[in-house]
């Protein structure tokens, strides 16, 4: 896997996803796994394919005529076109905005606080692979049914590990934190997905094998922490 480390101050473009129009709360509740008659303000939400891969988190922000649906630049188009997938009916109309102001100032803040972002995406796993917080903030497991909620459901009814988890690396290099993930498991999507680089090495996320053993890395250059 290539990964291209940037400057710990870099920014991550946003684009917004408007949708409006009077069926637009209806259309979205079936859509994403946030509970968005809730939504007063902001807050997180997934955006699933029918089989319950993630195709994105995005932040879902209240406006008088509908939601802005916040999400990293590069993947605005491929979830647009998965919102617009099942709108056949819908009244409501989609618009994409961009650049806009994101969630996170920069890489380094959203690594810090240990959020994917489009890099973590591509992977394409089931939403429990990103971890506990995001299932906190992001699904509602009360809500009415959403496209792809079969396996959301499943894996947290049975409580069920799923293979591949998203972990937070610290390093003295790339190389190190590539061969700390890739220690446990078969092939898959291992390694680094996100890296930012300072005076003292490497900041990033990525995936590793739920075997890891964070304990068993024998080694003061690296750390791995499963998030």
């Amino acid at each position: 896997m290539s990964v291209h480390i940037q400057d710990e101050f870099a920014t991550e473009a946003s684009s917004a996803i408007r949708v409006t129009g009077e069926g637009a709360t209806a259309y979205l509740q079936g859509q994403l796994t946030q509970d968005v008659t809730s939504v007063a303000e902001t807050a997180w939400s997934l955006l699933l394919e029918p089989d319950g891969s993630v195709i994105v988190r995005l932040l879902v922000r209240r406006r008088e005529d509908g939601f802005d649906l916040l999400v990293p630049q590069s993947l605005a188009e491929s979830s647009l076109t998965r919102l617009r997938r099942f709108a056949l009916r819908a009244r409501c109309e989609f618009a994409l905005r961009d650049p806009v102001p994101g969630p996170w100032a920069t890489l380094s803040d959203r690594l810090v606080a240990g959020a994917p972002g489009a890099g973590e995406f591509v992977a394409a796993l089931p939403a429990q692979s990103y971890g506990a917080r995001v299932i906190e903030d992001s699904v509602s497991f009360t809500k009415g049914c959403y496209t792809g909620q079969e396996l959301v459901a499943r894996l947290d009814s049975r409580a069920a590990p799923v293979p591949w988890r998203l972990v937070r690396v610290r390093a003295r290099s790339l190389a190190l934190a590539q061969a700390a993930l890739s220690r446990r498991g078969p092939e898959g999507p291992r390694g680094v997905t996100s890296a930012v680089s300072s005076h003292d090495g490497v900041l990033a996320l990525g995936f590793a094998h739920r075997t890891l053993d964070p304990e068993d890395l024998g080694s003061e250059d690296v750390s791995v922490e499963f998030l």
